[in-house]
């Protein structure tokens, strides 16, 4: 399905997603995998109650679900319980069995409802012995077993056991194994410098893996030993095949987006970013030479020149802090326009220059010679080369890839080409 763009609450900007998302080199890593890295792993990252915030890094969370499935994911993957509900519901709704879609939600707080993630098949992550006992009164309320992935901490410090916390949870674990209350299927963990090719970063990395084993190791002597081992996100499917282990997860990119542009970009990897944000142009006119543009006046007009309006701001994710410092391009009837972003940022829309205007000073917009673009065309924020891409507002915005996708706002209109539906993200 093609693009196309309504007024929809504030923005009327459009996301373009490409539905063949997972349906290419996932990672440019597949045939570097061993055989014993056959999975794939699709996530898709949300945040809170609120589990559409991030929404598949911004590209639409049950269209990218579906997608990666066809294109050959064993398992799935989110952040947050509540986006894994939002998830499995949309998995339901369009007829996916749920053994052809395991699982994985990692965030979970005291108030989680693991029962309720019992009863939809989904698989938790365990760092802790009191979200264990948590996990295992709501497996006792359904009658089931709840299925685990133990985190290890490696490294990052964030969620996970340390190897000195890790044998008691590991002899908890192996007891609430013995009662039938739990399932034992994964064990897992981040690193937190796989993408930097640096000698410190490769020591990291080992030392990631060598706390992993570790930890393997407590696991296993309190005869615990995972199904399902997972260590490796994007950047250690692509450059640190010993941390590939048994499932890699595909995370940025999955979307066709570098993990580090500056140790290699999306085009150097073979990666195709599969998200385009577009808007029409919604004003067309002549400004003053010395006249400023948006607030604080931090860009001045150097001559007469035109000026378009993109109606997407701040409030719609594109950052304020790229402002002056980006650029768009706008598809005219002439041919592609690269235009820069002028002035701040607003809440809902920006300015770019469209170039220099004919006429002296107070000449009428219509008699100010043959405006470069005009109402109704439409500016790429980004997408993939030759747009302007995620990667460059990054730069602008001196942040990552990453942020500039997952910021974007899930009001914005998102329409899928291939074989997902615009509407529901339903096959078509």
């Amino acid at each position: 399905m093609g693009t196309h763009t309504r007024r929809q609450q504030r923005a009327i900007g459009a996301l373009q997603v490409d539905s063949q998302v997972a349906h290419g080199p996932a990672d440019g890593g597949a045939d570097d995998q061993p055989d014993t890295a056959k999975p794939a792993f699709a996530t898709g990252l949300g945040v809170g109650g609120d589990h559409t915030l991030h929404d598949a890094r911004g590209h639409g969370l049950v269209p990218v679900a579906l997608a990666a499935l066809e294109g050959g994911a064993d398992w799935l993957g989110v952040a947050q319980l509540a986006e894994a509900f939002t998830l499995r519901k949309g998995l339901d709704e369009a007829g996916v069995a749920r053994a052809d879609a395991p699982l994985l939600a990692w965030i979970s707080t005291s108030s989680s409802d693991f029962a309720a993630a019992i009863e939809s098949d989904i698989d938790v992550s365990v760092s802790w012995t009191w979200v264990l006992a948590d996990i295992c009164a709501a497996a006792r309320q359904v009658g089931r077993p709840a299925r685990v992935h133990v985190k290890i901490d490696t490294g990052m410090s964030r969620a996970g056991s340390t190897l000195a916390d890790l044998p008691a949870l590991a002899s908890a674990l192996r007891m609430a194994v013995d009662e039938g209350l739990v399932d034992a299927v994964g064990a897992w963990s981040h690193m937190s410098r796989a993408d930097d090719p640096t000698e410190a970063g490769n020591a990291s990395t080992a030392n990631h893996v060598r706390i992993f084993e570790e930890g393997l190791a407590i696991l296993a002597d309190a005869g615990i030993t995972p199904r399902i081992r997972h260590l490796a996100a994007t950047s250690g499917i692509l450059w640190h095949p010993e941390t590939h282990y048994d499932m890699g997860r595909a995370g940025i990119g999955l979307y066709g987006l570098s993990p580090d542009p500056a140790v290699a970009s999306s085009s150097e990897l073979g990666l195709v970013p599969a998200l385009t944000l577009t808007a029409p142009l919604t004003s067309v006119k002549v400004i003053e030479e010395g006249t400023p543009a948006s607030y604080g006046g931090t860009w001045i007009a150097p001559t007469r020149r035109w000026i378009g309006l993109v109606p997407l701001g701040y409030g719609d994710g594109i950052l304020r802090a790229a402002s002056n410092r980006a650029r768009v391009t706008v598809h005219t009837a002439s041919g592609p326009l690269d235009a820069p972003q002028i002035g701040r940022v607003c809440m809902d829309q920006f300015m770019i220059d469209l170039g220099p205007a004919d006429g002296e000073a107070g000449t009428p917009t219509a008699r100010s010679g043959q405006a470069p673009a005009a109402v109704g065309d439409l500016a790429v924020l980004f997408g993939a080369d030759p747009s302007p891409m995620a990667d460059d507002w990054a730069r602008a915005a001196n942040t990552i890839n990453y942020e500039i996708v997952t910021n974007l706002g899930a009001h914005i209109p998102r329409a899928y080409i291939g074989d997902v539906d615009a509407t529901d993200g339903t096959p078509s």
